[in-house]
Order: structure tokens, then C-alpha cells, then sequence
């Protein structure tokens, strides 16, 4: 029986098992819109590619299918690709649909003409062009096959309009057979050898692909062979945060004390992170061209080992399963010394450091992390206020931490409204700052309009405050650029149909928050920032004048 493209194209959706899609409707993908209407499967309609993008990137996150986004071309793609960054950097697995223009009017610069393959070809995994509409479900298998192999990541496939619209009694295909790399047991066993060798090991957490038995599997692991456990940046949620053996996070700002371990370590086992620049301080702690330390390095994709740093084993496999074989292994005796000090770091570390104002985030944050369930998710985008988070809450269980690795402003609302729509019932907080909210606060009206009901705290403080402290850092007192007038975010909140209060002091903040979760609808907690407080460690005021001193100024 003949179909059209967008009912072939919803089929083979279907038999994919994909339960939710997000887009921005464009006359460019009509007929894909007509097959979702009698596919069941929900369409989240945004009112941005880029938040659209984002949602659908954390929806992967969260549920570990590929997020599926469809977007119109031209304007609509370029919007997209925002969260297609993310996916990137994150090895998220996405499909993304793209509107095209008709086949015939191709190298005219037809309205919106874009060459999908010179333009996100550097920024996903694959991209392609379906000319022929009978071979929709091979495209399409072939794309949520490459998304979720080796390091999964985003594809895109262009569809031009007629095409789309054409007919064909082509037949479904089903999924492809996941092909799983797997390690072997003399490659594990010799991993446990070179960990039951080393005096001083650390265990490096990141990637996708994990899973919550590999988090209790690391766990039972490393507090068996007292082994240090650090995640890499924004991968906090890898491991339960109170285990004894968990030492923090190689972020942004991370501890000194942990950057001082990561360089004096005899031995990396890198397990599913890409030991990047952000990890390795700018590459400063480890050199990759002289590492000093002996690395063991698990990817599921063997581009990966290697890439940056050298690896004296490497193992193509993924992360999660090389967990479950490290617990299974008999665990040798080891002084307890080294895991238990990078512990206490951690501890130390975790203790608040007053910051000015009425307002202190630090307590903030050390209430949401004492008082919320195990099983409520924190978003956030980018910015000096996510250092709040990072540092001071404590991350019980996987899946709990959504958060771009890639460091994408605006990303932390739209990832809150796709966790609250797969996840119904569950408490889902973003915590944003002032000009990170505003890049993608117009996704209130999906929110709203699809009944997800996040808790977003606005940390305002009246400026882009990352770049205000490197320009500080570096130009003190020269402030351009990094001023912000804002709205009155809480009125804002309620003109969208949600709930939304200002906090101007630390102790209102508790009772606001649980009004907001009571509200049951979308909810925004302004938080009157003091203007001086700019980071977890120093304050605006010292900052100028710890630069000033420097330059001689």
C-alpha cells in the first residue's frame, strides 16, 4: 500500500521505538508532520530550534534512546545546530530531522537553500540527503544506528520537500542489531593488575552510555580496592557523591586539592571520559605530549584512544560494562591512605565559603542537596552560578544531573522541561543565572503548554558573571559588555501561566521553593543576587583588586 514519505518516515519512527519528538513546525516538512498525527507519538512543539535541539539532547540524556528533533531549513537548521553541539561534545545520541528544498531547485539559492552536508558535516557524527523516498527506512535505520555506535552522537538527515511528499509502498525495516563492543577477560584482568600495582591510582568517570548499575558497580569496586573516584566535568551523576571512595569533579573551577591528584597520580583509569582540556586544567596538569602517568583508557570507540592522550591499555568497550567486570574482580589489599586523603579533600572542599549578600547561594544549594529526593534532576546551562552547583550538591543517583559538558548557555531550562515531561511526578530543578535563562526563557510557553513543571532559581546578579570575572582577572575595572538589565523574572513566570516568586534573603527560600513545588505548575525563584558575589571563592571587589595589584595597577 502506497504512503507518503512523512508516513513512511512515522513508521519507521515507531519501529525504532521512539516516544517523544520536539520540533518547530516548518512548511518545509509538511508531510512529516501529517504522518506524526496518526503515528501516537507525542510532538513537544517549541517555539526555538534551539531550545527544541536541547530538549531533544536531554531527553537522550535522560532516557538513553536518541533524541529526535525535527526543524525546518535554513533559519530553523542554523538555529538547531546550537544543540547539536551539545550532543557532539556530549556523545549524545540524536536524530535530527531537516527541512530542504525541493530537488529541482538545488544551486539556485532557492528560499532557505542550505548545504546540509558542507554545514554540519564538522559538527555531527553523519549527515545525509534522502532523495528517494522508498529509501526513508534505510536512511532512517541507518541513523539511529550510527547515533547510538562506537561514541554515540548527533546525525542529521536532510529532507527535501518533494521527496517528502512523494509516494512509495516501500516496507518498514526494523532496528539494527546493536553491535556491543566487549572486553575480554584478559583485558580486564590485566587492568586489575596495573591498578593492584599502582600506589597512587585514580579512577576518572565520564561519557554517555552509563547506566545505574554501573554506578553501584564503580562504587563496590572502588571502595573494595580503595581506588579514588573523580568524574569528569558535569558527569557528577556517574557516581553516588556520598560514597567514600568519590573525590569530586574535574571541572571548571575544580578543587585544588583534586587537581593536585589528578597530576601526582601513578596511574589513570579513564572510564568513558575523553580526559579533555577542561579535566586537565587546559592541559597544564597532564601534558599530552608527555603525560608522566600511565593511563588506561576505556572507549567505546577505538578513535577515541589515544585521540589526545597516549594510553598504555586501552580497551574498546563500554564504560558501563568494564564497571560490572572491575567489581566482579577479587580486590587486592592497598593502604587505605591515598583514597581516604582524597576523600577528605573532597569533604573540605564541600564545606560553604561565604559569599556577600542576603542572598548566598551556597546555602541555597545546601538545602536543595539535604532536603530534595534521591531521584529529583538538576539542570543547568552555563555560567559562574553552575560553580554553586557543582561544588555543593551532592549527587545521589544516576540520571539525576542533566548539564552540557560542552558549556552551552540556555541550555539548563529547555533540558528541564524535556526531564520533566519523561519523568511526570518527579521533582526537576533548573538552576540558572540571569543571562543563561534569558537565552531560552521563551520555552516557558512550551512548558506550560505541555504541562511540564520545572523549578527554575534565577541566580540575578545583573550580568554575564563568567565574563565579568575573566574581565576582571584581566582588565579591571574596564567593565564593557557584560552588563545586564533584566525583566522581573518571577512576573514573568505568571504572565506564561506558571508560578513565580522573588527570594531576597537566604532564609525565604526554603518556604518559596516548596510553594512553587506545591503551585504544580512551571515555577521561577528569582534570587536577588548581591552584585558583588562573582564566584565560590572570591568576591568581585577582591578579584578587581587582586588584578589591579598583579598589572601594577
Amino acid at each position: 500500500m502506497a504512503r507518503h514519505g512523512g508516513q513512511i518516515l512515522a513508521a519507521a519512527l515507531a519501529a525504532q521505538g521512539v516516544e517523544r519528538v520536539f520540533s518547530v513546525p516548518g512548511e518545509s516538512f509538511l508531510a512529516a508532520l501529517d504522518g506524526l498525527y496518526d503515528s501516537g507519538i507525542p510532538n513537544v512543539v517549541c517555539r526555538q530550534e534551539g531550545g527544541a535541539a536541547m530538549m531533544a539532547e536531554a531527553h537522550a540524556k535522560l532516557t538513553g534512546k536518541p533524541g529526535v528533533l525535527f526543524v525546518t531549513r535554513g533559519p530553523g537548521a542554523s538555529n538547531a545546530s546550537a544543540g547539536l553541539h551539545v550532543a557532539m561534545q556530549d556523545s549524545t545520541p540524536m536524530v535530527a530531522f531537516v527541512g530542504q528544498i525541493a530537488r529541482g531547485h538545488r544551486d539556485r539559492e532557492a528560499f532557505q537553500e542550505v548545504n546540509y552536508r558542507a554545514f554540519f558535516g564538522p559538527l555531527v557524527k553523519w549527515v545525509a540527503e534522502v532523495d528517494q523516498t522508498e529509501r526513508l527506512p534505510e536512511y532512517i535505520a541507518r541513523a539511529f544506528h550510527v547515533a547510538t555506535s562506537g561514541r554515540p552522537g548527533p546525525v542529521v538527515l536532510a529532507l527535501p520537500e518533494d521527496m517528502l511528499s512523494g509516494q512509495s509502498d516501500v516496507a518498514d525495516l526494523a532496528p539494527t542489531a546493536p553491535a556491543v563492543p566487549r572486553a575480554d577477560a584478559d583485558q580486564i584482568e590485566a587492568l586489575g593488575r596495573m591498578i593492584a600495582a599502582a600506589e597512587r591510582p585514580l579512577v576518572v568517570l565520564g561519557g554517555s552510555d552509563w547506566s545505574a548499575e554501573a554506578a553501584a558497580a564503580v562504587q563496590r569496586f572502588a571502595e573494595a580496592w580503595q581506588v579514588p573516584v573523580a568524574a569528569s566535568f558535569r558527569r557528577q551523576g556517574h557516581m553516588d557523591n556520598r560514597s567514600p571512595a568519590y573525590a569530586g569533579d574535574l571541572a571548571v573551577g575544580m578543587n585544588p586539592k583534586l587537581g593536585e591528584r589528578l597530576a601526582a597520580a601513578d596511574l589513570l583509569v579513564v572510564l568513558g571520559a575523553r580526559l579533555g582540556d577542561i579535566a586537565t586544567r587546559g592541559y597544564e596538569l597532564i601534558d599530552p605530549a608527555a603525560p608522566g602517568v600511565r593511563i588506561a583508557h576505556v572507549a567505546p570507540d577505538a578513535c577515541e584512544i589515544g585521540k589526545v592522550f597516549r594510553a598504555d591499555l586501552g580497551i574498546v568497550a563500554r564504560a558501563a560494562d568494564v564497571a560490572a567486570q572491575l567489581a566482579a574482580l577479587d580486590h587486592a589489599p592497598r593502604d587505605p591512605a591515598w583514597c581516604r586523603a582524597a576523600r577528605a579533600d573532597y569533604e573540605a572542599w564541600q564545606q560553604p565559603k561565604e559569599t556577600p549578600g542576603q542572598v548566598k547561594l551556597e546555602e541555597v544549594v545546601g538545602w536543595l542537596s539535604a532536603n530534595l529526593s534521591e531521584d529529583a534532576i538538576l539542570t543547568n546551562g552555563a555560567g559562574n552560578y553552575a560553580a554553586w552547583l557543582h561544588r555543593y550538591f551532592r549527587f545521589k543517583r544516576y540520571g539525576t544531573q542533566l548539564a552540557p559538558t560542552s558549556g552551552s548557555m540556555g541550555y539548563g531550562f529547555p533540558a528541564s522541561v524535556a526531564a520533566s515531561l519523561a519523568r511526570p511526578g518527579t521533582c526537576v530543578v533548573c538552576l540558572a543565572g540571569d543571562g543563561c535563562f534569558q537565552m531560552t526563557l521563551n520555552e516557558m510557553s512550551t512548558a506550560v503548554q505541555h504541562g511540564a513543571t520545572p523549578i527554575v532559581v534565577v541566580a540575578n546578579n545583573g550580568r554575564y558573571g563568567t565574563i565579568r570575572m575573566h574581565q576582571e582577572n584581566h582588565y579591571p575595572g574596564r567593565v564593557s559588555g557584560t552588563d545586564l538589565a533584566n525583566p522581573d523574572f518571577a512576573a514573568l513566570a505568571r504572565a506564561y501561566g506558571g508560578h513565580g516568586e522573588v527570594v531576597e534573603r537566604t532564609g525565604d527560600f526554603p518556604e518559596a521553593f516548596r510553594r512553587a513545588r506545591d503551585s504544580g505548575r512551571a515555577a521561577v525563584i528569582e534570587l536577588k543576587m548581591d552584585t558583588d558575589a562573582l564566584s565560590t571563592n572570591q568576591s568581585l571587589s577582591a578579584t578587581r583588586a587582586a588584578a589591579l595589584a598583579r598589572l601594577g595597577g
